[in-house]
């Protein structure tokens, strides 16, 4: 497992017997249970925050709409789909859910266990400091997550730096499924409130009436909403985040959205090892290049096939 800077101890709570002795109240009123709220991030559409679950004396993640979506049907629903589905998908490189529910003002909300740590993009931020063989362990583990969600029956859909989260007690967890792409029981599901428009100049955008999702990881079938669009598509992704640790860029390159578009549907990706500092194992060029294929057909077919050849690669490096 990879070891990664530690993060000061004050960030993690002590336990202590008078948290962990204390009496309910005999009447528990759900609007009082969580407290000492401070915000962690903020998305296009949600805010996420960390407070203290006065009930369980634990600090949790809190995820809710900003308030300007928090009465939008189309937003509602992302959010609700996003909590089923991280609830759903039980896994040791996902996120558990805890509870589902509505805040004072009736919006819905939901928490998620708090892991202190770092992205994957902050630690390419300082990719020099890391061996090759620590970041394959983490994509190692975000293949996991996925090869787990898709014999669910789950796309993620989202797979990129931001969205990876390494702790410094061995965790990898792969976040954010507000774009999962799930099916209904006869086999066919609509995207929520996915519109036609792609005329943004801002190449991560992620929005109501926009390709949803960062462009520069997505694949082809993706950006034309393919309707037949299947688990080689977070192949690609993953395969994209691979190509990334490897050359120190993106396989698609330009600085707007139609540039990062074209790239992404006609270019045909550098290799690696004519960008790289250091040596890269022929066999993950190989394999990473092919997750490239444009043509789902051409790519590895299956994400466990991936994983083979990144952990046989990960022997090699």
């Amino acid at each position: 497992m990879p070891q990664f800077p530690e993060l000061p101890v004050k960030e993690y709570a002590q336990v202590y017997k008078e948290d962990t002795d204390r009496h309910l109240p005999a009447k528990v009123d759900q609007n009082l249970r969580y407290a000492y709220f401070r915000t962690i991030a903020t998305g296009g559409k949600s805010i996420i925050q960390s407070c203290k679950d006065l009930h369980l004396g634990r600090f949790v993640c809190y995820k809710s709409l900003k308030p300007e979506f928090a009465d939008d049907p189309i937003e509602q629903q992302r959010l609700l789909r996003e909590a089923r589905v991280s609830a759903m998908l039980q896994h040791p490189n996902t996120i558990p859910t805890y509870e589902l529910g509505r805040d004072k003002g009736g919006h819905y909300y939901f928490t998620m266990k708090l892991v202190h740590g770092y992205t994957l993009r902050e630690i390419l931020d300082y990719r020099e400091r890391y061996d090759l063989t620590q970041l394959l362990d983490v994509v190692i583990d975000v293949g996991h997550a996925l090869e787990y969600a898709h014999s669910h029956g789950v796309l993620h859909r989202d797979i990129k730096p931001e969205n990876v989260l390494v702790g410094p007690f061995g965790e990898v967890i792969l976040m954010d499924w507000g774009l999962a792409k799930v099916w209904d029981t006869k086999g066919t599901q609509e995207d929520i409130g996915e519109g036609p428009e792609t005329d943004s100049n801002d190449p991560g955008i992620t929005g109501k009436a926009k390709l949803q999702g960062t462009v520069s990881y997505m694949s082809p079938e993706q950006i034309s909403r393919d309707p037949n669009i299947d688990a080689r598509t977070d192949i690609y992704s993953l395969a994209a985040v691979i190509y990334e640790i490897l050359a120190g860029r993106t396989a698609a390159q330009g600085n707007r959205m139609d540039e990062l578009v074209r790239s992404v549907q006609e270019d045909i990706p550098v290799p690696p090892s004519q960008l790289a500092k250091y040596r890269i194992p022929e066999l993950l060029e190989t394999a990473t290049l092919q997750c490239l294929y444009k043509d789902p057909a051409d790519r590895l077919q299956s994400i466990s096939e991936y994983i083979r050849l990144l952990q046989e690669t990960r022997r090699l490096a």
